[in-house]
């Protein structure tokens, strides 16, 4: 008998991507997208033309609007945004398979871990978590990229690695969740200061001290939520941050840019934007620090600058004027 399918939700920039790095490696993929119309023109035409222009889809990718498509699947891939996660879960039925969590964030509303979320969701699934350095474009064309699976069971990791994983998309198992969580929510949010610092003309300095600050505070973060601090010192903490607060062709980054550079807040909000999860997550960040009596300047100064409280002038002051650790 053909192994079955893997399922991907959402047709995006990432969900596409890693429906295509997974045909690529010989397995069957379904892809799925809510917007029926823009499935049927990707489908004719085997371009993802908003989101992957050029990159042209294998053949062994099957895409589709139905959400019954999917029930074949023992794999699904869950690559909406963050904030759209749960209400996606809803749509799917629950058959007891295995759910990889492809988004990066917090949940708004909850300020949940997004494990925590689908987990009330989806209590018959058992959960795992896709993290690490990884721009879409690059997975599409099938550039080398490492990156992290985690789940509670380093068994079920490990199968998912072997499963999913390929010679130029490598995957490493693990089963501190919290921390691989933590890390992939948080650097967004840091990446948003670091662009800033780009966009203010600050310096390399600056942003390397930035950076670095940053990881400190998701390191505390996530320790206080349980995870091992080793995780923040690998692919799904500072590989990850690396590649996002470092390039512009970081959605989170260049959102920060543009702040930096006068861009007025509404027009980076609007509607026709780019998504970017740092927005959404630094809130919940500082609001679940609180609960673990943690500082997050950095996060607490982007969560400032978005609800409109601060200027990006007086968030810079603000983290400037903030007497140094005593330790580094």
């Amino acid at each position: 008998m053909p192994e079955p399918a893997i399922g991907v939700v959402g047709s995006g920039s990432w969900g596409t991507a890693l429906a295509q790095v997974l045909a690529r490696s010989g397995h069957e993929v379904v892809l799925w997208g809510r917007d029926g119309a823009a499935m049927a023109r990707i489908a004719r035409s085997r371009v993802n033309g908003r989101y992957l222009p050029g990159i042209v889809l294998h053949p062994a990718i099957r895409l589709t609007a139905d959400p019954l498509a999917l029930d074949g699947c023992r794999i699904l891939l869950l690559a909406v945004p963050a904030q759209h996660l749960r209400a996606t879960a809803r749509r799917l039925s629950d058959r007891g398979r295995v759910l990889v969590i492809c988004a990066k964030g917090l949940e708004r509303s909850s300020h949940r871990r997004l494990s925590e979320a689908l987990a009330e969701e989806c209590p018959d699934c058992a959960l795992a978590v896709l993290s690490g350095p990884s721009f879409a474009d690059e997975v599409a064309r099938g550039l080398p990229t490492a990156l992290v699976v985690a789940a509670a069971g380093i068994g079920l990791a490990r199968e998912l690695a072997e499963e999913l994983g390929s010679t130029s998309f490598r995957l490493y198992p693990g089963d501190d969740l919290v921390g691989v969580e933590i890390g992939a929510a948080l650097k967004n949010v840091v990446a948003i200061a670091a662009g800033i610092v780009m966009g203010r003309g600050l310096g390399e300095n600056a942003r390397a001290a930035l950076i670095t600050r940053g990881l400190a505070e998701i390191t505390r973060l996530g320790t206080a939520l349980g995870a091992r601090p080793a995780t923040f010192t690998g692919l799904a903490g500072m590989g990850d941050l690396l590649l996002t607060a470092t390039s512009l062709s970081s959605r989170n980054t260049r959102f920060g840019f543009e702040l930096g550079c006068g861009a007025p807040l509404a027009t980076l909000l609007g509607s026709d934007a780019p998504l970017c999860e740092g927005v959404w997550t630094a809130q919940a960040a500082c609001e679940l620090a609180a609960e673990q009596d943690v500082e997050l300047p950095v996060s607490h100064a982007v969560a400032r600058i978005i609800e409109g409280a601060w200027s990006v002038d007086r968030a810079v002051e603000t983290l400037l004027a903030r007497p140094p650790a005593a330790r580094e």
